[in-house]
């Protein structure tokens, strides 16, 4: 039998975080986030990390494993995860990805073998020397002239993902995309997909509000911490939320212009996060514009339930 697995996907802010916890309680469940910058100490604030008010006395794993300065990979990630969720099943409990980095959710759901995805070490550095003298834009701009799809996926200012497109494309003659497309196979897991979606203009006022409550809880005090400590390009101070603050921090732009692109920058990023997962999942939707009410949470139980009928509760 297959292990099971239950994944909650979702733009920012639509409340999976909150589903995760409820859905642990119900079913004695532990979470796994999926999340590509929770893994960073020290930058609680601006990824909405959750609290250990939030957790509940869940377990929460895959959370504050690395230094700010330290590198992360969806390789590593898919390292990391897998034998927690074996690790979970053995308990007799259930695990549940909880997650908006699509590309962190597929290289479980469907196991990507990134062992098996050639390298070009001599390309890659000069793909590195290249960003260094032209920048992010530049380097997406390559990559869209020779795989558009790839390039609508990966953001510009995620460097190493798109010099890994590039890096692939270039050993195997094949674009990334089509390459990650061919190893959509069959899931290992017996995996429950659930995505939260709600009305675009209220989520977008969630998101502006959400970056609002995050200044007045410290954001900027924690930017300033990691930008004093001499982070310049590391992958951790490209998310959302620390980069438009060091414009800030530069004299590149006003506080007011920097906390306005954040917000812009986190409409932009949920818009992209809705689209990944209806393209690249089989995900069952799930709207929760009037929040998650009782009727709604018993709908995505009796969902689950029919999806794995030995669930216990």
């Amino acid at each position: 039998m297959k292990e099971k697995l239950i994944v909650i996907v979702g733009p920012t802010a639509v409340g999976k975080t909150a589903l995760g916890v409820k859905l642990a309680t119900n079913y004695q469940g532990e979470v796994i986030s999926g999340d590509s910058m929770q893994v960073y100490k020290g930058m609680d604030i601006g990824t909405a990390k959750v609290t250990k008010e939030e957790q509940k006395g869940i377990p929460h794993h895959l959370i504050d494993i690395k230094k700010p300065e330290d590198p992360f990979s969806v390789a590593e990630f898919q390292e990391r995860c897998i034998p927690l969720i074996s690790e979970i099943n053995h308990k007799g409990k259930i695990p549940l990805l909880v997650g908006g980095t699509g590309l962190y959710v597929n290289a479980i759901t469907k196991k990507y073998g990134f062992e098996s995805m050639p390298t070009d070490e001599e390309y890659r550095q000069e793909l590195e020397q290249l960003v260094k003298e032209v920048g992010p834009n530049e380097l997406h701009k390559l990559l869209e002239k020779v795989d558009e799809k790839a390039a609508e996926l990966i953001h510009p200012n995620n460097v190493r993902r798109v010099i890994r497109a590039l890096e692939v494309t270039k050993a195997t003659g094949m674009p990334f995309s089509q390459q990650q497309t061919e190893e959509d196979i069959e899931s290992p897991y017996e995996v429950v997909m659930i995505g939260l979606t709600m009305d675009r203009i209220k989520l977008y006022d969630r998101i502006n509000q959400r970056v609002n409550l995050m200044m007045d809880q410290g954001l900027l005090e924690e930017a300033r911490k990691l930008y004093d400590s001499g982070l310049r390009s590391c992958q951790s101070v490209q998310a959302i939320g620390y980069k438009e603050l060091f414009e800030y921090f530069d004299g590149h732009s006003t506080l007011e212009e920097a906390v306005e692109t954040l917000k812009q920058n986190s409409r932009r990023y949920a818009k992209r996060q809705l689209t990944w997962f209806r393209n690249k999942t089989e995900t069952t939707w799930f709207d929760v514009t009037d929040g998650l009410d009782e009727q709604n949470f018993h709908d995505i139980c009796l969902f689950i339930e029919g999806k794995i009928p030995f669930i216990s509760k």
